[in-house]
């Protein structure tokens, strides 16, 4: 925290509560959240990612350290949060961990999220060091048969093993961090295994376990079968025709669109994670600052558009922003 950081929040945050009761766009100051891509490859086909299925129109990288520095090096002095997370696995970056350390050491609150199949005993202890806030682990099955319907190519063993590593890491070291989190995306071949789940994070020894609703992009058919029938843990529900609908009503503001923002492995600016494809291109950090992009007329618009009908934006329509589920 520094006064900087708290007044940069404050005006972040009071012109979000003006525009959202105003019905106007009014952005002050800059992002206290930002999210980086380190790379769109992953080893594994999850069937509702498009890393997982090689669904990008938009080319295969990995994010690097001189383009993240200086990414950073324009934010940090306002930045709370920092996840090293879009598509892809992360730690298939050779320089991840490094640029971690990097964003650490600039007092950032640094998190990821990793299907943990490179946290070897080596990755553990460098993760430790890079002094990394938060790691969550993807894992969505207790036993290997129903891990693999989704994590599809994924061995669970080597999940828990990567698990053990980091928190064997952080006891030899004398570390607090990173906090440890097991994440169960709740789907229909694995809703029986949440009682497990939380007894695995237990005996593993991670920090929590949290539950996650799944988002389907074709929900109206679920064509994977993934739609959960416990109603708690699913984002939809039937409707009297028998099709899925979106469960929550979408309200026309967006407090992300204010208070964060992504940015691809080459340097794109999207509004948020739900724009896998990087479709709604706000900027190009190769040919623009962070802050004119952030205060540009497209920027604007976008908020604007929000305010006016989230339903008619594609990459809102499926949204939800809550999507951890507690108990």
């Amino acid at each position: 925290m520094s006064v900087r950081r708290a007044w940069n929040a404050a005006k972040v945050l009071s012109s979000y509560y003006i525009s959202k009761y105003s019905g106007k766009a009014v952005q002050w100051g800059v992002p206290i959240s930002i999210s980086v891509e380190p790379t769109t490859s992953c080893n594994l086909r999850c069937p509702e990612c498009p890393s997982g299925l090689r669904a990008f129109t938009r080319p295969t990288g990995m994010l690097q350290p001189n383009f993240f520095r200086n990414t950073i090096d324009q934010l940090y002095k306002d930045l709370f949060y920092l996840v090293f997370y879009f598509q892809g696995e992360p730690y298939l970056n050779p320089e991840f961990l490094d640029m971690v350390k990097y964003a650490s050491e600039k007092g950032i609150y640094t998190a990821t999220s990793t299907n943990a199949h490179y946290l070897t005993e080596t990755n553990a202890r460098k993760t430790v060091e890079s002094g990394l806030d938060r790691l969550i682990i993807s894992i969505d099955g207790t036993t290997q048969e129903v891990y693999q319907q989704y994590r599809i190519g994924g061995k669970l063993e080597k999940v828990l093993q990567g698990a053990r590593n980091i928190v064997q890491a952080k006891k030899e070291m004398g570390s607090q961090k990173p906090f440890v989190v097991f994440q169960f995306l709740v789907v229909k071949p694995n809703e029986h295994q949440i009682e497990d789940a939380k007894a695995l994070a237990k005996s593993v020894g991670v920090d929590d376990i949290w539950l996650k609703t799944a988002q389907v992009y074709d929900y109206e058919n679920d064509p994977n079968q993934l739609i959960p029938t416990i109603e708690k843990y699913s984002r939809y529900k039937k409707n009297k025709d028998g099709q899925y609908a979106f469960k929550n009503k979408l309200l026309n503001h967006c407090w992300r669109a204010w208070h964060a923002t992504v940015i691809t492995w080459d340097g794109l600016v999207v509004p948020c994670c739900f724009d896998k494809d990087a479709q709604h291109r706000l900027g190009d950090l190769k040919k623009a600052s962070f802050r004119e992009i952030w205060e540009d007329p497209t920027y604007q618009k976008f908020r604007s558009a929000l305010l006016k009908s989230r339903a008619n934006i594609d990459i809102c329509a499926n949204c939800s922003e809550g999507t951890r589920v507690w108990g």
